[in-house]
């Protein structure tokens, strides 16, 4: 079996239901991209999330993949959304709950309907035999976590899902020196595609380094297929893409959201999980529009990467 899928067992079947586009491509070795739903939710205005979710689609396909993009849709969760589905998940009077990992047994045992983000999408993706996710950007630890114990379920999930994921680093308004801390004592391999310098999000650099670096789709499929045939453990690993230079977000611009955003977080004393959204509502906000830009951008630019790694590691040209 090629090094980018798993196997789907009659009883992973219960678990999920994959398209017959993506179970066919699985059947036959071919290479397969998971994609999140919660971006197309929650993280875009109506009407782009849609535009964006074809886009996504579009790219995996035109690099020699299949997309899979997930949800979870009336307690059922689906890997491979049709074009209604896509459509009802962008839809805002849908109404799609964000669900983790840990929400998922709720919302299929209650019958209810959400977005997956980047911990509950990996999982369901190992279950679906699906070896790699492209995301936007994965979550970490907060500021101030040694008061909140705020720490993202994306990293706890990825220490223990055999996913490979392709995102641009995490925001910058994690604590990023931490975040690759937890990431290394989780023995979760991060790569820099093309950089030696782990990306945040916005912008293409932060003062982080990367462990290792890899410059084309075959040397990162290399790495994850060694990591996965000959390394003990079952972590995932982490493929850390810099936005195109292009959309990157101006620095001082981004320096200036980001301290504006932390002192309105301390003015609301808004704690938890609450962070991270009312700190990119101000983004979005107070940026006319360009962090959004840079958001399309860079998983648009993911997406294309992890359908080439993944057709490296299915073997096919």
């Amino acid at each position: 079996m090629p090094h980018g899928q798993m196997e789907f067992s009659e009883k992973e079947a219960a678990v999920l239901r994959v398209s017959d586009e993506v179970r066919s491509a699985l059947a036959d070795g071919g290479a397969v991209v998971a994609l999140e739903s919660t971006i197309l939710a929650h993280g875009l205005p109506p009407g782009r999330n849609l535009t964006v979710a074809r886009e996504l689609e579009d790219i995996v396909r035109a690099a020699g993949a299949v997309p899979a993009t997930i949800a979870v849709l009336d307690g059922e969760a689906v890997a491979g959304l049709s074009a209604a589905e896509l459509e009802r998940v962008c839809d805002p009077a849908s109404e799609l709950v964000k669900l983790s990992r840990r929400d998922l047994g709720a919302a299929i045992g209650l019958g209810r309907s959400g977005a997956t983000t980047v911990a509950s999408t990996a999982a369901l993706a190992q279950v679906a035999g699906i070896g790699v996710f492209a995301t936007g950007g994965l979550g970490g630890v907060h500021r101030g976590a040694r008061e909140s114990w705020d720490v993202s379920a994306d990293l706890a999930v990825l220490a223990e899902t055999p996913v490979l994921v392709v995102c641009s680093g995490v925001k910058s308004v994690l604590d990023i020196p931490a975040t690759l801390e937890l990431l290394e004592t989780s023995s979760v391999p991060v790569l820099g595609y093309r950089t030696d310098r782990f990306p945040a999000f916005y912008l293409r650099e932060s003062d982080q380094s990367v462990p290792w670096r890899v410059d084309s789709p075959a040397e990162a499929a290399a790495v994850v297929a060694a990591h996965r045939a000959q390394v003990p453990g079952s972590a995932g690993v982490l493929l850390a893409n810099p936005i195109p230079a292009e959309a990157e977000m101006d620095r001082d611009l981004h320096d200036r959201l980001l301290a504006e955003g932390l002192a309105l977080l301390a003015e609301r004393k808004v704690q938890g999980k609450d962070v991270t959204p009312v700190l990119l509502a101000h983004f979005h906000q107070a940026s006319a529009g360009v962090s959004l830009d840079a958001n399309a951008a860079l998983v648009r630019s993911n997406a294309d990467l992890a359908a080439r790694v993944a057709v490296e590691l299915s073997g096919a040209n």
